[in-house]
Protein backbone atom coordinates (compact mmCIF):
# COMPACT_ATOMS: atom_id res chain seq x y z
CA UNK A 1 0.00 0.00 0.00
CA UNK A 2 1.21 3.63 -1.21
CA UNK A 3 1.10 6.09 1.51
CA UNK A 4 0.98 9.76 0.25
CA UNK A 5 3.32 12.21 2.13
CA UNK A 6 3.64 15.57 1.57
CA UNK A 7 5.96 18.15 3.16
CA UNK A 8 5.07 20.10 6.15
CA UNK A 9 4.76 23.48 6.29
CA UNK A 10 4.17 26.27 9.28
CA UNK A 11 0.84 25.73 8.79
CA UNK A 12 1.16 21.94 10.07
CA UNK A 13 2.50 23.22 13.27
CA UNK A 14 -0.48 22.08 15.52
CA UNK A 15 -0.47 18.67 13.67
CA UNK A 16 3.33 18.22 14.47
CA UNK A 17 2.94 18.61 18.40
CA UNK A 18 -0.01 16.29 17.87
CA UNK A 19 2.96 13.77 16.65
CA UNK A 20 5.40 15.08 18.97
CA UNK A 21 3.11 14.29 21.85
CA UNK A 22 2.32 10.88 20.48
CA UNK A 23 6.30 10.09 20.70
CA UNK A 24 6.90 11.33 23.67
CA UNK A 25 3.95 9.26 25.13
CA UNK A 26 3.73 6.31 22.91
CA UNK A 27 3.27 3.42 25.54
CA UNK A 28 -0.13 1.81 25.33
CA UNK A 29 -2.33 2.28 28.27
CA UNK A 30 0.39 5.40 29.43
CA UNK A 31 -1.81 7.76 31.81
CA UNK A 32 -0.85 10.22 29.72
CA UNK A 33 -1.10 14.15 31.02
CA UNK A 34 -3.21 16.94 28.90
CA UNK A 35 -1.66 17.51 25.89
CA UNK A 36 -1.45 21.56 26.24
CA UNK A 37 0.58 21.26 30.05
CA UNK A 38 2.92 18.01 28.41
CA UNK A 39 4.13 20.22 25.33
CA UNK A 40 4.50 23.39 27.70
CA UNK A 41 7.45 21.59 29.80
CA UNK A 42 10.87 22.58 28.47
CA UNK A 43 12.45 19.61 26.78
CA UNK A 44 9.44 18.88 24.44
CA UNK A 45 8.45 22.85 24.04
CA UNK A 46 11.83 23.45 22.25
CA UNK A 47 11.26 20.85 19.83
CA UNK A 48 9.10 22.60 17.76
CA UNK A 49 9.86 25.97 18.90
CA UNK A 50 10.00 28.54 16.00
CA UNK A 51 9.13 25.58 13.81
CA UNK A 52 9.90 26.89 9.93
CA UNK A 53 13.11 28.08 10.62
CA UNK A 54 15.95 27.47 8.69
CA UNK A 55 17.30 23.83 8.26
CA UNK A 56 13.79 22.47 9.73
CA UNK A 57 12.61 19.80 7.07
CA UNK A 58 9.85 18.07 7.90
CA UNK A 59 7.11 15.71 6.38
CA UNK A 60 3.58 14.66 6.96
CA UNK A 61 1.64 11.18 6.16
CA UNK A 62 -2.08 11.31 4.84
CA UNK A 63 -4.79 8.90 4.21
CA UNK A 64 -7.87 10.77 2.35
CA UNK A 65 -7.84 13.81 3.61
CA UNK A 66 -6.77 12.89 7.56
CA UNK A 67 -3.11 13.00 8.51
CA UNK A 68 -1.76 10.45 10.10
CA UNK A 69 1.54 10.99 11.00
CA UNK A 70 4.77 13.09 10.44
CA UNK A 71 8.01 13.44 10.68
CA UNK A 72 11.09 16.17 10.86
CA UNK A 73 15.03 16.99 11.44
CA UNK A 74 15.91 20.08 13.04
CA UNK A 75 19.78 21.21 13.53
CA UNK A 76 20.89 22.03 17.10
CA UNK A 77 24.03 23.69 18.47
CA UNK A 78 26.04 22.26 21.22
CA UNK A 79 24.51 25.06 23.93
CA UNK A 80 20.75 24.25 22.53
CA UNK A 81 20.01 20.30 21.31
CA UNK A 82 17.94 17.77 22.42
CA UNK A 83 18.73 13.85 23.73
CA UNK A 84 19.42 12.76 20.36
CA UNK A 85 22.03 15.24 19.41
CA UNK A 86 25.44 14.19 18.00
CA UNK A 87 26.67 17.47 16.85
CA UNK A 88 25.62 20.64 14.96
CA UNK A 89 26.27 19.49 11.32
CA UNK A 90 23.74 16.67 11.65
CA UNK A 91 19.75 17.29 12.21
CA UNK A 92 17.74 15.32 14.61
CA UNK A 93 14.81 13.47 13.73
CA UNK A 94 11.30 13.27 15.78
CA UNK A 95 8.72 11.15 14.37
CA UNK A 96 5.27 10.09 15.71
CA UNK A 97 2.10 8.39 14.07
CA UNK A 98 -1.40 8.22 14.99
CA UNK A 99 -2.03 5.30 17.29
CA UNK A 100 -4.56 3.48 15.75
CA UNK A 101 -2.13 3.98 12.44
CA UNK A 102 0.36 2.64 13.82
CA UNK A 103 1.97 -1.02 11.91
CA UNK A 104 0.92 -0.34 8.88
CA UNK A 105 3.76 1.36 7.08
CA UNK A 106 3.11 4.99 7.69
CA UNK A 107 6.74 5.40 10.05
CA UNK A 108 8.53 3.71 7.15
CA UNK A 109 7.13 6.06 4.66
CA UNK A 110 7.57 8.36 6.54
CA UNK A 111 11.60 8.19 7.73
CA UNK A 112 12.35 7.36 4.24
CA UNK A 113 10.60 10.27 2.81
CA UNK A 114 12.55 12.30 5.70
CA UNK A 115 16.02 10.10 4.59
CA UNK A 116 15.28 10.91 0.42
CA UNK A 117 15.06 14.78 1.46
CA UNK A 118 18.74 14.69 3.74
CA UNK A 119 20.17 13.22 0.97
CA UNK A 120 18.63 15.97 -1.22
CA UNK A 121 19.87 18.30 0.79
CA UNK A 122 23.69 16.62 1.14
CA UNK A 123 23.23 15.57 5.26
CA UNK A 124 25.93 13.85 6.28
CA UNK A 125 23.76 11.77 8.68
CA UNK A 126 20.47 11.83 10.67
CA UNK A 127 20.44 11.14 14.49
CA UNK A 128 17.73 10.55 17.05
CA UNK A 129 16.72 9.27 20.74
CA UNK A 130 14.66 6.11 21.26
CA UNK A 131 13.73 4.27 24.42
CA UNK A 132 15.29 0.86 23.84
CA UNK A 133 12.08 -0.74 24.47
CA UNK A 134 9.85 1.65 22.19
CA UNK A 135 8.87 -0.83 19.34
CA UNK A 136 10.29 1.94 16.80
CA UNK A 137 13.71 0.72 17.50
CA UNK A 138 12.82 -2.21 15.05
CA UNK A 139 11.85 0.61 12.53
CA UNK A 140 15.12 2.42 12.67
CA UNK A 141 17.37 -0.54 13.08
CA UNK A 142 15.70 -1.56 9.25
CA UNK A 143 16.10 2.01 7.61
CA UNK A 144 19.79 1.40 8.66
CA UNK A 145 20.40 3.61 11.98
CA UNK A 146 22.99 2.47 14.46
CA UNK A 147 23.34 3.08 18.14
CA UNK A 148 26.27 5.60 18.95
CA UNK A 149 25.28 6.17 22.59
CA UNK A 150 23.25 5.87 25.38
CA UNK A 151 21.46 7.68 28.51
CA UNK A 152 18.73 6.58 30.61
CA UNK A 153 17.16 4.37 29.20
CA UNK A 154 17.31 5.91 25.65
CA UNK A 155 19.61 5.06 22.77
CA UNK A 156 21.03 7.49 20.81
CA UNK A 157 21.44 6.39 17.27
CA UNK A 158 22.88 7.54 13.80
CA UNK A 159 22.13 7.23 10.09
CA UNK A 160 25.37 7.93 7.86
CA UNK A 161 24.36 9.09 4.37
CA UNK A 162 26.26 9.25 1.31
CA UNK A 163 25.76 11.74 -1.47
CA UNK A 164 24.67 11.29 -4.05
Amino acid sequence: MSIPIRSADRSDLRFLEQMLFEAAFWRPGQTRPAIVSALAEPELAKLLADWGRDGDTGVVAEMGAEPVGAAWYRFWSDDDHSYGYVDASIPEVAIGVVERHRGRGVGTALLEALVESARFEKIPALSLSVERDNPALRLYERIGFEIVGSGGNAWTMLLALESR
